[in-house]
């Protein structure tokens, strides 16, 4: 373990309110709910982070905290005392504050549809982001399309590597809340340039279009802009950069969470050989 647990912050409120497509299609009120490989895609996130040494509480953030009573992790964890589910804000970043409010830091913050998010990756990730305020994850470009060649189209180009954001955030203190702010109009600043200029300025973005510098180098600057440590994380698993938006995505990722559950499978069936064995 790298130190003190961390809170771990799952966001699974709607966007602007409405009902996601792939919800409509499954016929569930919140995108969270929507099935896959056996479980909702909150359930994979929750078990991953549950599973780690390195999380402590976890809290969930959803405009409607009724819609998770139906699920049986949600309420074991919440009977463990180490469940906390909260009502979101209307925007991100207030949805943010909200859950955060008396919470242990540091903070680890993902999405509901981020059901590629392992144990092992988010030890990796908190060791690696344990000291600095601000950490986000990264996956490099090889490692994602190792894991699927179709899984992610869109990465950010650096002079070093391209590399593809995987919805997991550090928030060292109460302080580091204040980059939060870089979020309250979205992000996906891939598909959205402008965000660059009102979060980080007009030189970054001259920057991050042409691919000047490196990640580090990047994350330096923003260290400098906004007075505290700010750090990339590259994770090892290209995988996590892989999170549940469509049909396309959808079916991905349940064929790699399948995957793994036949490799868990066969890992305990070849260590029962073993034990017999001996």
């Amino acid at each position: 373990m790298s130190g003190r647990q961390a809170t771990a912050l799952i966001l699974a409120g709607k966007r602007d309110g409405r009902i996601d497509p792939l919800a409509a299609a499954a016929g569930v009120t919140h995108k969270c709910l929507v099935p896959i490989a056996g479980d909702p895609l909150i359930g994979h996130v929750l078990s991953a982070l549950a599973a780690s040494p390195e999380i402590g509480e976890i809290r969930i953030s959803i405009d409607d905290p009724d819609a998770l009573s139906g699920l049986a992790l949600v309420r074991s964890l919440v009977e463990l005392r180490r469940l906390r589910i909260v009502p979101s804000r209307p925007n991100l970043v207030d949805s943010v504050h909200a859950a955060a409010e008396d919470a242990a830091y540091p903070l680890l913050v993902t999405t509901a549809d981020n059901v590629l998010l392992s144990p092992q990756t988010v030890d990796q990730f908190v060791a690696a982001a344990t000291g600095a305020e601000v950490a986000v994850a990264f996956a490099t470009r090889e490692a994602v399309l190792a894991a699927h060649p179709e899984g992610q189209r869109r990465f950010y180009r650096f002079s070093d590597n391209a590399y593809s954001n995987c919805n997991t955030y550090w928030l060292g203190s109460p302080a580091a809340l204040g980059a939060a702010e870089t979020f309250r109009g979205g992000g996906q600043f891939a598909k959205h340039p402008m965000r660059i200029v009102r979060a980080f300025g007009l030189i970054n973005l001259i920057r991050f279009r042409y691919g000047i510098g490196t990640l580090d180098q990047a994350f330096a600057r923003f260290s400098r802009r906004f007075a505290m440590s700010m750090r990339a994380v590259i994770v090892s698993d290209g995988a996590t950069a892989i999170d549940v938006d469509n049909d396309r995505t959808h079916a991905i990722a349940s064929a790699l969470l399948l995957e793994r559950q036949q490799q868990r499978a066969t890992d305990v069936a070849i260590h029962s050989q073993i034990l017999l064995c001996d």
